[in-house]
């Protein structure tokens, strides 16, 4: 193959997170709202460009009150910070399907490197609209001190409400641009 223009299936995509909740069990949520912009030939993620843009207002975690506390100045302070963006820098294979990702994470104000691994799951054409199909599997976990997500309340227990660690899950389809 060659490098091509990919567009986001949306429909058939998913932005998901998860955190340690009061240090015994995992908060899920997802973001509803993202593009992407992907140049790449999926047989050789090594010369691909990626960027990705998340509008962290689309937070769902199936709990209207912590979504409304985590768009506040608490967390993602979405009035003065509403993306999170990703723009790839440099891809290495691991194996024949497997890649290290690396690219500069941007949220609430802060941009750092961050490495993810992608999985690319293959290519199909869609039985429905005829057009070619990409898929990819990303994961990783990044710091949200990092990127100045503070926030947190003791634990009588010991430990802290909300955990640093944030694991990142994508599930990606693109489309081939005809």
């Amino acid at each position: 193959m060659a490098v091509s223009k990919w567009n986001l299936d949306n429909v058939h995509s998913n932005v998901d997170f998860s955190v340690r909740h009061m240090m015994v069990s995992r908060v899920r949520g997802s973001f509803k709202d993202f593009t992407a912009n992907i140049e790449a030939d999926p047989a050789d993620l090594t010369t691909a460009n990626i960027s990705f843009t998340i509008d962290v207002a689309s937070i769902d975690t199936k709990n209207e009150d912590r979504d409304n506390h985590l768009r506040s100045a608490d967390f993602f302070d979405v009035e003065n910070h509403p993306n999170l963006t990703f723009t790839s820098t440099a891809i290495e294979r691991k194996s024949d399907d497997t890649y290290a990702v690396t690219g500069d994470v941007s949220l609430h104000g802060v941009t750092k490197p961050e490495t993810f691994t992608v999985t690319f799951e293959g290519v199909a054409k869609d039985p429905m609209s005829g057009a070619e199909k990409a898929g990819f599997s990303v994961e990783g976990t990044i710091k949200r001190s990092e990127y100045g997500l503070n926030w947190n309340a003791a634990l009588e227990t010991g430990g802290v409400l909300v955990s640093d660690d944030v694991k990142i899950n994508l599930e990606i389809q693109a489309a081939k641009e005809a």
